[in-house]
């Protein structure tokens, strides 16, 4: 099926967009199962609020890949969405990615589904800070940790991390909530945990006003974003895809294209008449 069988489905309609990991994977920030990468296992919720090893872990892993997900910018897949929504045919983004990267390309009405990596939360008095302050707390903590940027051979994650040793995460110290020392936590959803209520209403709130949901860069594994194609089926509201490979709601798709977003979502923002380049 073709961009312009999508536009068809879209012309005229309010869309909203649920948008995951594959829009993002041309601003160099990896997908969970995209070709070629082998299976991940991903931080379960109770792990890291269970063990202190698992934090210290995590935290070595997430500073050392921040450096790259800091440096990603917004790719001609993010640009075409904001532009759909200045053009006033997207009314908004439900989006399942935590880097940030929607805001930054210009679209106004986001809901971060599983949160921002930007921002750090502490578990025990539920103070904020910017991620930044964090990373800078970690490295004066480690100093010697390996990072990734454009020089280095590390391999890294969707969410931010990268691959480390075991002699690499070995005494890895965590900086403790300055406010009141408890524990720190990424602001995202991790594995088992729950989205938000404020955060599941906002969404509900945004897809309530779609006459046609537009899926993009998403297998829609993980139910937190299928639910809204299950919903729209229940509602009868149509469901255009645009993704590399199968997703969990192909069977339900009233059209889906497979190509690369960077492609095919300017190209869809032009034929609706939104200016995307």
């Amino acid at each position: 099926m073709s961009v312009d069988a999508i536009a068809e489905l879209l012309r005229g309609r309010r869309v909203v967009v649920l948008a995951g990991a594959g829009v993002s994977t041309e601003s160099g920030i990896p997908d969970y199962r995209g070709a070629g990468r082998s299976p991940r296992r991903s931080i379960q919720f109770r792990e890291f609020t269970g063990s202190a090893a698992v934090r210290a872990r995590y935290w070595a892993r997430s500073a050392a890949g921040w450096p790259l997900l800091q440096e990603a910018r917004p790719n001609p897949a993010h640009l075409a969405l904001a532009a759909l929504e200045a053009a006033g045919a997207a009314a908004g983004v439900i989006t399942q990615n935590v880097d940030g990267l929607h805001a930054a390309a210009g679209s106004r009405e986001v809901v971060e589904l599983h949160g921002a990596l930007a921002r750090v939360r502490c578990l025990d008095c539920g103070a904020t800070c910017a991620r930044t302050a964090m990373q800078a707390r970690l490295l004066a903590a480690n100093p010697g940790l390996p990072l990734a940027d454009a020089r280095s051979s590390l391999r890294t994650a969707p969410d931010g991390d990268a691959d480390l040793s075991d002699a690499d995460v070995a005494g890895f110290a965590v900086p403790a909530c300055l406010p009141c020392g408890g524990v720190l936590k990424p602001d995202v959803v991790l594995f088992g945990e729950s989205v938000p209520a404020g955060i599941t209403a906002r969404a509900w709130a945004l897809f309530d006003r779609a006459e046609v949901l537009l899926v993009t860069g998403s297998s829609l594994a993980v139910f937190s974003g299928y639910r809204f194609v299950v919903r729209a089926a229940e509602r009868g509201v149509p469901v255009a895809i645009v993704n590399l490979g199968p997703t969990r709601g192909d069977a339900v798709a009233a059209a889906k294209v497979e190509a690369s977003l960077g492609t095919a979502l300017p190209a869809l923002a032009r034929a609706l008449g939104a200016g995307s380049d």
